[in-house]
């Protein structure tokens, strides 16, 4: 049986802490929980918690606020802050050259995150050895691209970043790429960031040749904000949320069928899904949502990732510095 696909390990996690009694054997789980963001980290640590997950053993750090969908600048910047510590921390203060890969297709507005990041990412690998006096400290080797999909190049994304790696020699590379969720409420308002590396595609059931240290031979870290939800999940949720109506308070015209909503209610989770996914195949084949107001939302999240990614490699420079030097 197909189970609703997830690239967040926070909502795998909340999965298993659903069908447990305690806690999942070999995962960690802190939470900061501020005003207006929250911040989860979910630590793997053994192959049992990877089973478990389905994921790498790794850490995977989730930022959530309904703001970040939000033109909510005191909140953007707050999140920038947060996501800068935290990329800080996971590339361990890096200092030699650094490879960033915007993932997915800018011709797409949902899938266009990636290449979006890489237009403001501020580059040096080029400049470093005529660096000002002033600026020498502050700024490391910092190269990006955005390689496309396999649909537009006919290369594996894997391949093109595998042949960079041969020739750049990079010591880390860090990857941003839009995500899928479980729940269409993270949709745009989620940010996961790990040190285990990313699949492109994976959201959208493209799986392609994983981006990690095992097959690049240089650590991954990866940046992701679910943007799609596939259809299922979608009217999934909806569902959830109309039979909790019905079960609470039935409509006098509906009370014959009180019963078969408490029924549905009671369904497993993974059964429901199935039997909304096998309705829904033969009409609409593998169709993904996406909100309206997507373009203005991955224009405002690809300015916190990548003001974040800046400022973490480029510790001498500030959110001033880099509005002077980049528009």
């Amino acid at each position: 049986m197909q189970s609703i696909y997830t690239d967040l390990a926070l909502e795998m996690a909340e999965q298993l802490q659903g069908d447990a009694d305690g806690g999942i054997d070999g995962v960690e789980i802190d939470v900061e929980d501020n005003i207006d963001i929250k911040v989860t980290t979910v630590r793997i640590v053994n192959e049992a918690g990877a089973t478990a997950m389905r994921k790498a053993i790794g850490n995977y750090i989730t930022i959530e606020s309904p703001e970040i969908k939000m033109n909510n600048v005191t909140v953007h910047e707050e999140i920038i802050g947060i996501l800068t510590q935290k990329l800080a921390q996971l590339t361990k203060n890096e200092k030699n050259t650094t490879l960033v890969i915007g993932l997915g297709n800018r011709n797409v507005t949902p899938d266009a995150l990636g290449p979006s990041v890489i237009s403001k990412i501020l580059v040096t690998r080029h400049i470093m050895d005529n660096l000002p006096r002033e600026l020498e400290g502050g700024l490391r080797p910092l190269c990006a691209l955005a390689p496309g999909v396999m649909g537009m190049t006919g290369i594996e994304t894997a391949e093109v970043v595998r042949g960079l790696v041969d020739h750049v020699k990079p010591t880390l590379i860090i990857a941003i790429d839009a995500l899928a969720a479980r729940r269409i409420s993270r949709i745009n308002q989620t940010i996961q960031i790990t040190d285990t590396g990313i699949s492109p595609g994976a959201g959208i059931g493209n799986k392609r040749m994983a981006l990690n240290e095992e097959n690049l031979g240089v650590p991954v870290i990866a940046i992701g904000v679910p943007t799609v939800v596939d259809a299922a999940t979608f009217v999934n949720d909806i569902m959830d949320l109309f039979l909790s109506e019905m079960s609470d308070k039935v409509p006098e015209c509906l009370k014959d069928g009180a019963d078969f909503f408490k029924m549905l209610k009671q369904l497993e989770e993974d059964d429901k899904y199935a039997i909304i996914r096998n309705t829904l195949a033969p009409h609409v084949g593998n169709l993904f949502v996406t909100p309206k107001e997507i373009g203005e939302v991955v224009a405002w999240l690809s300015n916190m990732i990548a003001n974040s990614i800046n400022m973490a490699m480029h510790e001498g420079i500030d959110r001033d510095d880099i509005n002077r030097f980049m528009y």
